[in-house]
């Protein structure tokens, strides 16, 4: 009673979107092995070891949408005519009619089309049509369907066809902002520093300011650095609160002050100079804690209160996880609902509070940096960036357990830089859970960080259409498979939820995506990613920027590159020689530099953006290159704030773990000596490349 039918298996995984072949980067057609796929069905809920329960889990996909009368949910575009299917027994009369969010209701009207009525289980089913319109309001409403036997609701997301065009051509600055602090930070980059930086940068002409995501970290040493591995996307990391800036600071005693100044002196960077998390956090959640207990006006207390209802059990459930982590550990916590959490949770409601009042604090100083950036003059002001994923022992997995798929992390498939593959430890999203939740996770989640500011950037953008799943029993990455997901309606309620926010979104869609795809983003307004390092030929001579995309972002780099003082020095190779991580000798590897460094040099020239004279002068050439970038018809275009104080080291070195210390350098100047928001302010650097983009933007 083996399984012996492979063809019927990989018909199966097709229909749950699983990909049973694809393109290896080399051009190569690979087939996903028998192991790989009944791994992701059985993660997907289709236990499969024989003929018979393949052919049962066919009957099931199959007779799914005929068991329910209306679909889980269902994302609509404003603009266009669609129908909606209903299942009801045959010969049943029916009538549908969208219950609006606002009030009031528009019924729906059945359409001509005939589908032959399904035996499922022994009863006849039909299925009838009904008109979704092109004129529904935007917003979450209800299908609500009438039969004899009784009414049946749904979701019904209407989501804008587009977001709105940008007015005009905008530049901004970017960094990690953990690494720039100012003199009341401590000794790593907070809200205050942010709403510094976004104002200096706006009285250059900026109008936005990326920075890395500010996802909810381990409330508990050891914190992970990267900004990337978050614990939570929903919530946000209490690290960049500021401590004096909290209102409740003023009403603190003498006493109490000296207590925070001397914690504050704990607070610095590890002996080798580098950001230190943990004696970071140690220190500033003893300070916190003394502010948490100091007076509460009327009005902070209402606020207060009524960011704990908006946030609802999500918060509740957030703050609990973090007490239970700060007690054990970052581990594999037991079910929320279990005995045992609640006997571990017993007698801590106070500490729950405290993690709840740091998450109103935190939202509400990124919230007030977001209006003083536009109060100083910024069009967009901050956006933030959004992570792919979560830790495996993350809090939204503990509180969100059966949306995430069991036994499978996410990664990328090998390709000419990682021949076997990337694991990047993170958990996927369940594509029939999230459909069956309503995408309530995605919506928080896009609804969240777009309160934060006025623009958002989704890593990996293609996650919303296609993920590499893993299985915990692959001997590599590359013995995953792409799993797809339903990107009408992932992207639908993103469009939806930036929209109500009034945000602008960036979706980083560099490496390998379906061409397609491209198309796809820009004609729902959401922006694409150009690099300039990136876009070169294989003589390392750059495309005209007159040629690319205007829906797009451009950069001369990333924060997973060298800054571009680095790459004009080959920081690159040495620090990749020295933790052997070259795939060709490092001759070979300097060639390469030498040649693309000298086909951009020569092409700056050729287009009159640098004097043969200015060759040598690092200065002058990464002006020239943000220039370079400005010349073309992109939207926006980000300049590195490292390029505008000569940094040269890496903040992230792809590849490594321990060799490289990953998300933990200062912002520092040519010599790598550290530089303060204050000096930035100072700096005739800063302003030469602020100045140059602002008058080459707006020719």
């Amino acid at each position: 009673m083996g399984l012996s039918d492979v063809g019927s298996l990989r018909s199966l995984a097709h229909k749950c979107g699983i990909a049973t072949e694809y393109w290896g980067y080399s051009g190569n057609h690979v087939q996903v092995s028998v192991q790989t796929l009944l791994a992701v069905l059985s993660s997907l809920g289709y236990s499969i070891n024989s003929d018979e329960e393949l052919y049962a889990a066919h009957l099931r996909v199959d007779q799914a949408p005929w068991k329910k009368v209306l679909p889980s949910c269902r994302v609509h575009r404003q603009g266009r005519i669609d129908f909606v299917a209903v299942h009801v027994p045959n010969g049943t009369s029916v009538w549908v009619e969208v219950a609006l969010e606002e009030g009031g209701s528009r019924t729906l009207q059945q359409i001509d089309r005939w589908v032959p009525p399904r035996d499922i289980e022994g009863k006849m089913v039909g299925e009838a049509s009904f008109e979704l319109p092109a004129d529904l309001p935007l917003g979450w409403h209800r299908l609500v369907a009438h039969l004899e036997e009784g009414v049946f609701t749904a979701p019904l997301a209407v989501a804008p066809s587009a977001l709105p065009t940008l007015s005009k051509r905008s530049w901004g600055l970017t960094a990690q902002l953990y690494s720039v602090t100012g003199k009341h930070s401590w000794a790593f980059g907070d809200a205050n520093d942010l709403t510094n930086l976004a104002a200096i940068g706006a009285q250059q002409g900026a109008d936005f300011f990326l920075i890395n995501p500010v996802h909810a970290s381990s409330p508990a040493a050891p914190i992970a650095p990267s900004p990337y591995l978050p614990v939570s996307r929903q919530f946000v990391s209490p690290l960049y609160i500021n401590v004096e800036t909290i209102p409740e600071y003023a009403w603190l005693t003498d006493a109490e002050r000296a207590q925070i100044e001397a914690l504050k002196k704990q607070a610095g960077y590890d002996p080798d100079g580098l950001i230190d998390r943990d004696r970071v956090w140690e220190a500033k959640r003893k300070a916190l804690a003394i502010v948490f207990r100091a007076h509460r006006e009327p009005s902070r207390q209402i606020a207060y209160e009524r960011f704990v209802q908006r946030s609802g059990s999500a918060l509740d459930s957030f703050a609990q996880w973090c007490v239970l982590v700060e007690k054990y550990g970052l581990l594999k916590l037991a079910p929320r609902s279990s005995d045992t959490i609640a006997e571990q949770l017993s007698g801590l409601e106070e500490r729950i509070e405290f993690h709840r009042w740091l998450q109103w604090i935190v939202f509400d100083q990124l919230q007030q940096a977001q209006n003083r950036a536009k109060d100083a003059g910024m069009e967009i002001g901050i956006m933030h960036d959004l992570a792919v994923g979560v830790h495996p022992f993350a809090a939204d997995r503990w509180f969100d357990p059966e949306v995430f798929a069991e036994h499978m992390c996410v990664g990328a498939p090998a390709d000419m830089y990682n021949q076997l593959g990337q694991n990047w430890s993170q958990p996927p999203w369940r594509p029939d859970k999230l459909e069956e939740r309503a995408y309530e996770p995605l919506r928080k989640m896009i609804a969240g960080v777009c309160s934060l500011g006025g623009a958002v950037r989704i890593d990996h953008i293609m996650g919303l259409f296609r993920l590499w799943w893993i299985p915990d029993s692959a001997a590599s990455p590359a013995e995953g498979t792409y799993v797809r997901y339903d990107h009408d309606a992932m992207v639908g309620i993103l469009l939806l939820e930036a929209y109500r926010a009034g945000a602008v979104v960036v979706g980083e869609d560099l490496g390998t995506v379906e061409p397609w795809v491209r198309d796809y983003l820009a004609e729902c307004g959401i922006l694409g990613t150009s690099v300039l390092w990136f876009d070169v030929d294989d003589a390392g001579v750059p495309f005209p920027p007159s040629g690319k995309r205007a829906n797009q972002l451009a950069s001369v780099h990333t924060h997973d590159m060298a800054p571009t003082a680095g790459y004009l020095n080959e920081v690159q190779v040495d620090l990749a020689e020295s933790l052997g991580l070259l795939e060709v000798t490092p001759q070979e590897a300097r060639e390469d530099a030498k040649m693309k460094r000298e086909a951009m040099l020569r092409t700056l020239q050729e287009q009159g953006y640098l004097d043969p004279a200015e060759r040598t002068d690092e200065q002058r050439v990464i002006e020239a290159m943000n220039c370079y970038i400005c010349s073309g018809s992109a939207q926006l275009v980000c300049v590195s704030l490292a390029d505008a104080l000569g940094e040269r080291r890496l903040q992230n070195q792809p590849g490594t773990d321990q060799e490289y210390p990953n998300w933990r350098i200062p912002l520092g100047d040519g010599s790598g000596k550290p530089v303060s928001v204050e000096q930035i302010w100072d700096s005739a650097r800063f302003r030469s490349l602020a100045n140059a983009v602002e008058h080459s933007i707006n020719q």
